[in-house]
């Protein structure tokens, strides 16, 4: 399989080519400057993997939760990118490149989301819907399922921090053939911006 995927929804950056047995990981904080960073990345990664973005059997982004700035421009050099190479593309959510990091079958992933709450979703036991929680109602659910929290950035709560990368990567490999039209990709956001709530 032969794929080009990224993540710009938060602090770090993370941009995965594979070609083949030949993989590219690349990953860090970027100080929110995914718009300068992403392109020289991509071009890096794609070297790495002596991958052409033409070979690649899809292109994958991850469409949230998380920074709404950050998610609108990978969601655009995605579509970009597809549309010029006629691609499909396989989209991602925050959520699921963090799940993807371990092999644990019950947790909650999380992102977040500032002010004392959290973008949550939990998997196996965990049930809880994708949404936008108080953290302690998603401190206290994992608590009751035995459930590790687990995020890819450190946050203020009891939580594990994960490779998103290495999740982006898993999901893409498990997922591939789930890969649509780039009219399809969306955002994920689970509430209005500052801004709008601010108006």
């Amino acid at each position: 399989m032969k794929f080009l995927a990224i993540d710009t929804s938060g602090k770090r950056l993370s941009v995965v080519a594979e070609n083949g047995d030949k993989t590219a990981l690349l990953g860090g904080e970027c100080a929110m400057q995914h718009s300068v960073r992403l392109f020289p990345e991509i071009e890096r990664a794609l070297a790495e993997a002596s991958l052409a973005l033409s070979d690649c059997d899809f292109l994958a982004c991850v469409v949230g939760p998380g920074s709404f700035t950050g998610i609108r421009i990978g969601i655009s050099a995605a579509k970009g990118m597809c549309f010029g190479a006629e691609k499909k593309v396989l989209p991602v959510t925050s959520f699921d490149a963090v799940a993807y990091a371990v092999r644990a079958q019950d947790k909650i992933a999380a992102v977040d989301a500032g002010h004392g709450y959290l973008y949550a979703k939990g998997y196996g036991a965990a049930e809880l819907a994708a949404g936008y929680y108080p953290a302690e109602e998603v401190l206290s659910l994992a608590q009751k399922a035995g459930a590790p929290l687990l995020c890819a950035e450190e946050i203020p709560y009891p939580a594990e921090t994960v490779d998103a990368t290495q999740g982006l990567l898993t999901y893409c490999r498990l997922h591939g053939g789930e890969a649509q039209s780039p009219d399809t990709l969306a955002a994920v956001y689970l509430r209005r911006s500052n801004a709008e709530e601010g108006r």
